[in-house]
């Protein structure tokens, strides 16, 4: 069962090599790795969908990866005990003009995006995915032959896995799987090769620091990645990465529009489902599944934020205070000398009439003092230096305020969403107590 679009099944291997003669009369440019086209594989449980089902899932997951913009195909197969199926897109988009880069964590993006389509029509997904064993060359198995520095690493890892107790005893065992060893480079040949490898050029869990380490028992035993290009169906990262955004569900029951017009009700409920398939995954993600622990990160979430509010309102009353503080001081200092003049002649009328202003600016600046309670007047450096310490203190609190409530806001939109699609209400404080005084 094959689908395509914006391509013919039958003739795609010779559309796909035309859009590539087409680029290049476009843009004039040229790679010397050409990619011609992606396969990703996607599975399902067995027994639990049909291959036209399957195909339509594979169809709309490609489709939104791909944004519409890239020409693919979608064969499902039913030879294997779970259905599943291979999804080929085009690298050149369909105007000819660009190509698909395979950005860092594109298969994490693929499986979120999985999900959620599986999520959306009621499919099932794997929640703890088991990484495959090994570097992704050795996984291919006769396909294709790892790297030298995998290789490299593949010998590293199978020494420390029989424990040596000093480096120097892992430059033994090293010599002993034929691997020659140039002390004043740091640097390993492997049998058969010509050049050597750095230890410091591998992965940072094969740096010479690194194994030293992993030999003392500090460092733990780094786990293998699997290949970008295949996509498991139900398959699911956990690794750290944000959570795509979602929004808070609609009340179609309630909404007048809704009632008026069949088709925003339509279009609510698939809204609704999408929704509730992102929120499910970020709970997961965040480890928030059952609901009491979610109200008590919901509740800290708004606590941390309310707390950053605060000290952003305290540096800025503090900011305010230097500010007028250096104005006054500054008065202060240039008018002094007047009013100690002024005082001198016993507060003559005329002088006062002679420099009003600057006595009284005098007089303004004391009696801020004396409100303020301060006895000692500090100096003008003091208080730029604070002055800055402060602006450059509330930056950072900005920056802190914007991830707190970013947080905040999805925590407090996830325990809404879920409320309302249990239909749940939380009890409230005192109607216990009034029911049984009434």
């Amino acid at each position: 069962m094959v689908t395509g679009y914006e391509c013919d099944p039958r003739t795609v291997d010779t559309e796909f090599l035309m859009t590539k003669q087409e680029y290049y009369r476009i843009t004039g440019r040229t790679h010397q790795r050409d990619v011609l086209a992606y396969h990703l594989r996607q599975s399902f449980k067995p027994g639990e969908i049909t291959p036209e089902e399957a195909n339509r899932l594979g169809y709309e997951l490609a489709l939104r990866f791909t944004k519409g913009r890239h020409a693919f195909i979608v064969a499902t197969h039913t030879d294997k005990s779970h259905i599943h199926n291979h999804i080929i897109f085009n690298s050149t988009n369909l105007d000819c003009d660009k190509k698909f880069v395979d950005f860092w964590f594109s298969a994490l993006a693929m499986r979120r995006l999985n999900d959620v389509v599986c999520i959306e029509n009621g499919y099932s997904i794997v929640k703890d995915p088991k990484l495959p064993k090994g570097h992704y060359g050795t996984w291919l198995g006769s396909k294709k032959e790892p790297s030298a520095r995998a290789l490299l690493e593949q010998i590293i890892d199978k020494i420390l896995e029989q424990n040596p107790a000093t480096f120097e005893n892992f430059i033994k065992l090293l010599e002993a799987e034929k691997c020659e060893f140039k002390p004043s480079r740091r640097s390993v040949r492997l049998p058969g090769k010509k050049g050597f490898l750095r230890l410091n050029s591998l992965g940072v869990d094969y740096t010479e620091d690194a194994i030293k380490e992993r030999i003392a028992g500090v460092h733990p035993a780094p786990k293998r990645e699997t290949d970008p290009a295949d996509i498991s169906g139900t398959s699911q990262s956990h690794a750290a990465q944000p959570m795509r955004k979602f929004n808070l569900l609609i009340d179609v029951q309630n909404s007048i529009k809704a009632q008026n017009s069949p088709g925003y009700e339509q279009w609510s409920k698939i809204f609704n489902l999408k929704q509730v398939a992102k929120t499910m995954l970020f709970l997961e993600d965040s480890d928030l599944e059952d609901i009491g622990k979610l109200a008590e990160t919901a509740q800290k979430a708004k606590d941390d934020f309310n707390a950053i509010q605060t000290q952003i309102h305290t540096a800025d009353a503090r900011l305010k205070d230097i500010s007028f503080l250096q104005k006054h001081i500054g008065a202060y200092v240039k008018t002094k000398d007047v009013y100690a003049e002024y005082k001198r002649r016993k507060f003559s009328k005329k002088f006062y009439a002679e420099n009003e202003k600057p006595i009284n600016d005098c007089k303004a600046a004391k009696a801020y003092f004396n409100e303020q309670n301060l006895e000692k007047l500090p100096t003008i450096n003091a208080l730029k230096q604070e002055y800055s310490t402060l602006s450059a203190e509330k930056k950072k609190l900005y920056a802190s305020q914007r991830t707190a409530k970013h947080y905040m806001q999805e925590i407090l939109m996830a325990q809404q969403n879920i409320l309302q699609l249990l239909n749940y209400q939380a009890p409230e404080h005192g109607k216990a107590n009034v029911r049984d005084e009434r």
